[in-house]
């Protein structure tokens, strides 16, 4: 089963942007996951079982080094173009 998932990062220090930068980076380099990144969130895409374990894994990689985080996962049970805007007309 295709899914989407959309995340956002929250470390809990003052330099946080190279902590989410890193996140992404390592999701990036995980085959089978199609991303989109923008000022709020990621978007992600794929088998279930890729993307659900992409995530668990580069976010325990980021807790291992950078200790207080907050990852917010919203997961659907669908396949979303998220490459293209919906149309809203």
């Amino acid at each position: 089963m295709r899914i989407t998932a959309e995340m956002s990062m929250y470390p809990l220090v003052d330099e946080y942007k190279p902590t989410i930068i890193s996140f992404i980076k390592e999701l990036q380099k995980i085959e089978g996951l199609e991303l989109v990144t923008n000022q709020l969130s990621t978007q992600i895409r794929g088998e279930f079982d890729v993307v659900t374990s992409a995530i668990n894994e580069c976010f325990r990689k980021s807790m291992a080094e950078h200790k207080k985080l907050v990852l917010v996962v919203k997961y659907l049970s669908a396949d979303l173009d998220i490459s293209v805007a919906p149309d809203l007309g």
